[in-house]
């Protein structure tokens, strides 16, 4: 009788998720500043559609502008926790079990990346995708889509798995 195979590890999907996500993200940004020149446009803004347009913002803080650091030492201590957050993540992503799991963390890990490069070359993050027109107050990027989305599968994931093993 052969022996059951083990099942593929998860990681190599969750780190091709995150540098997937990490070329989108700079590839978007750098489409914003270098070919739309976008912070060169009038108010920083191209009006695309009644609901969504594009919006050049320098973001200091963390996703969609929390915790803004505008001092050397807040970004700093922005980048230290960002690299730490991925290390846990990477940890806990090279013993993810559950392709949800590997998805979400890929993402998180992505978009964390992504924002990081440009804190660590600008000092602070381009942000440009604009949804105030339907009352989204916030500006926000690739990688800050990636990360919500991420914590939204981590969520899911946490809830239906969690509920599926109790039988419930």
């Amino acid at each position: 009788m052969a022996e059951p195979t083990a099942a593929r590890p998860l990681w190599p999907f969750g780190l091709g998720l995150s540098a997937l996500i990490i070329v989108l993200d700079q590839l978007s940004k750098y489409w914003v500043l270098n070919i739309l020149k976008l912070r060169d446009q009038p108010l920083g803004h191209i009006e695309l559609s009644n609901i969504f347009d594009l919006t050049f913002v320098w973001n200091t803080g963390v996703s969609f502008g929390l915790f803004r650091a505008d001092s050397m030492i807040g970004r700093l201590l922005l980048s230290a926790f960002a690299l730490m957050v991925m290390a846990v993540m990477v940890v806990w992503l090279w013993r993810a079990e559950r392709r949800l799991i590997a998805a979400s963390l890929g993402l998180i890990i992505g978009g964390a990346a992504g924002n990081l490069i440009d804190r660590l070359r600008f000092g602070k993050v381009v942000d440009f995708l604009d949804f105030s027109d339907i009352h989204f107050i916030w500006v926000f990027n690739v990688a800050d889509s990636a990360i919500t989305i991420g914590v939204l599968l981590m969520l899911a994931d946490a809830f239906w798995v969690d509920q599926a093993q109790k039988g419930v």
